[in-house]
């Protein structure tokens, strides 16, 4: 885990430079629309390096991310054909596009509220909610509150217990990426279970057997 030491020393050297909120902003921006890096772990460093500003960089984060789920909204509603549907197949995500649809569609603001709110893709749900035309206003709430929950928690936290936290990720560094990545892969598990939690355990959900959406309404 040499390389993973060596890069997270790197990582935590920038994100205590004066511009970091600028590079923080800018990923949240477009990772909610195209970009394929999450920002949680920016977000995390930084207020490792300086948790008198966690609060403030958890607002930058959770701004920056909806205005950037705007984009993807955007994408999803104006360019799907010409560039959305081809930047989801760049992500590895154009399979799983129907299986989104179908749940938006189903749970509408409660959908965007956990992917959100969670590691699930944020960016599959800013632009499947655009193709399938969901109301803006209540896309924005649902990602607002969604975002707000998962950055402010973590700029809360480090305010609150900004040491501590720092002793135990430089002490368990491998640990607390590996639970990252198991986080990642049970919020996308949760969000399908919650999602056809009222069907019959029985019966797969409409939503997992959705093969196909069609591209013009």
């Amino acid at each position: 885990m040499a390389w993973l030491r060596a890069l997270y020393d790197w990582t935590m050297d920038k994100a205590a430079h004066p511009k970091a909120v600028w590079w923080l902003a800018f990923f949240c921006f477009i990772e909610s629309s195209f970009f394929p890096i999450p920002p949680h772990p920016l977000l995390g460093l930084m207020c490792l390096a300086e948790p008198k500003k966690a609060i403030r960089f958890a607002m930058v984060a959770t701004i920056s991310s909806v205005l950037g789920g705007l984009l993807g909204y955007f994408i999803g509603f104006a360019l799907y054909e010409t560039l959305g549907g081809w930047m989801l197949g760049v992500l590895g995500l154009a399979e799983t596009f129907p299986v989104a649809a179908c749940y938006i569609r189903e749970q509408g603001a409660l959908a965007v509220f956990f992917a959100a709110g969670t590691p699930v893709p944020f960016k599959l749900m800013t632009i499947t909610a655009g193709f399938i035309e969901m109301n803006l206003v209540t896309f924005a709430l649902a990602a607002l509150a969604g975002r707000a929950l998962i950055f402010m928690v973590v700029g809360v936290l480090f305010q609150l217990f900004g040491a501590p936290i720092k002793a135990i990720i430089d002490k368990y560094l491998g640990w607390v990426t590996t639970l990252f990545v198991v986080l990642l892969v049970g919020g996308f598990v949760a969000f399908t279970q919650l999602a056809g939690g009222d069907e019959d355990p029985g019966q797969p959900h409409v939503c997992d057997t959705a093969t196909q959406v069609q591209v013009s309404e």
